[in-house]
């Protein structure tokens, strides 16, 4: 089903934003455990058929789905700014300093982007 562009992805059951709810039992607590339990599921079933047991869902937070976009945004090149504005940090030092790690590859392209320069100005 299409949704408008204004809409809601996930609305709570009366409409509007669901609330955070209870770290260990609000909703989002609950459809990480039901995976989870699924999983448990499935690896009992393939356990009972002989099969290869896949790995079963780690704990997720609404914090490492935050901090999973943010490090997928910076390794697509996203600016610093942007990557500011869509966690709504004070400052875009403030997501340097939290995502710092993330940026080091940068390094081999600043030093390539660098020796390309100078290769270009002998020519």
């Amino acid at each position: 089903m299409l949704k408008r562009p204004d809409e809601l992805i996930f609305p709570a059951e009366a409409g509007g934003y669901l609330r955070p709810g209870n770290s260990r039992s609000g909703w989002f607590a609950g459809a990480c455990k039901r995976a989870r339990l699924e999983d448990a599921s499935d690896a009992a079933e393939a356990r009972a058929r002989g099969e290869r047991i896949r790995v079963v869902m780690p704990r997720v937070t609404p914090h490492d789905l935050r901090h999973t976009a943010a490090s997928l945004a910076i390794s697509a090149g996203a600016n610093v700014k942007a990557v500011q504005r869509m966690l709504g940090h004070a400052s875009a030092a403030m997501t340097l300093d939290t995502y710092a790690d993330l940026f080091d590859d940068d390094l081999d392209d600043v030093a390539a982007a660098l020796d390309k320069h100078r290769s270009d100005a002998i020519e």
